[in-house]
């Protein structure tokens, strides 16, 4: 058995490759004059972990020319991070389920496939190889609670996260809510936890994805007039696109932080350990 990678998640696939105590493959990476992508794998073996999360069209692209370059190998696929998950529905006549498109595209040449904390569970229904979602909130739990905070109260931005909060909360036993929009007129609108007072405690908002952290930033604003010591946001999957890192510090997020699923230098959290857990079975 060996583990293979795209570019985008070679450190995520080589902490894999070493708790498997097996070896990765070099692949060589580059693109045509016309623009066209092109990979040469080394040398393969008779069963093959295909590591890539697809992060842009050219990450997707890069991920379908590995698996047919493993063809004649069992291959299994983890995907850490799916982009596209979040078009998984159609709102009007013309729309494509783009969720669905980019599932059906992983039906041949891998025997299973691995996703963490995908954003729609429903998404799973469109693979046509077996496919096991992983979580870590678990993990991001145990990350907080090596911080040393004192009772952080853990917030989901909005009660679609509620679940994904509550996981995170039951590693320390902390308090968890989600926020609760009031508008007040047609321009201001307020967020507050919707149950519990966020005043004079450490705040953690968690969500599966971090991609513009606006909201994330405009909610820590209002959590600080509302007497909240501290606020820190964490996600599996940091997206973190159009300047969110830097934006969230600007609005007084003490830290940010994210998994290894996109590599970033926030990535605090490792999948591979639940990842290799799975496909140990």
């Amino acid at each position: 058995m060996k583990v293979i990678s795209t570019e985008k998640s070679q450190i995520l696939a080589a902490r894999i490759a070493g708790a498997l105590n097996t070896s990765i493959v070099d692949v060589k990476f580059s693109r045509f004059p016309d623009g066209e992508l092109y990979l040469a794998a080394g040398e393969l073996d008779d069963e093959t972990i295909i590591v890539g999360s697809v992060t842009d069209s050219d990450a997707l692209v890069q991920l379908l020319l590995l698996i047919d370059a493993c063809e004649g190998s069992k291959n299994h696929l983890v995907l850490p991070y799916m982009g596209y998950a979040r078009q998984d529905k159609r709102f009007r006549n013309g729309e494509p389920i783009s969720a669905r498109a980019v599932a059906r595209l992983f039906g041949r040449g891998v025997e299973n496939c691995i996703t963490v904390n995908i954003h729609e569970p429903e998404v799973l229904k469109y693979f046509d190889v077996p496919t096991t979602n992983l979580s870590l909130a678990k993990d991001m739990g145990a990350y907080l609670r090596s911080m040393g905070l004192s009772d952080p109260l853990i917030l989901a931005p909005d009660d679609g996260a509620l679940g994904f909060a509550d996981d995170v909360a039951s590693v320390g036993g902390w308090d968890y809510d989600h926020l609760e929009k009031t508008r007040l007129s047609g321009v201001d609108v307020k967020m507050a936890p919707k149950k519990l007072c966020a005043a004079s405690r450490s705040v953690v908002i968690v969500d599966d994805i971090i991609s513009t952290g606006s909201t994330i930033a405009t909610a820590a604003n209002m959590l600080y007039q509302q007497g909240a010591t501290e606020v820190y946001a964490a996600c599996v999957h940091g997206v973190l696109i159009g300047g969110a890192y830097v934006h969230l510090k600007a609005n007084g997020i003490r830290e940010v932080f994210c998994s290894d699923t996109i590599e970033r230098g926030c990535s605090r959290i490792s999948a591979a350990d639940r990842i290799v857990a799975a496909l140990r079975g």
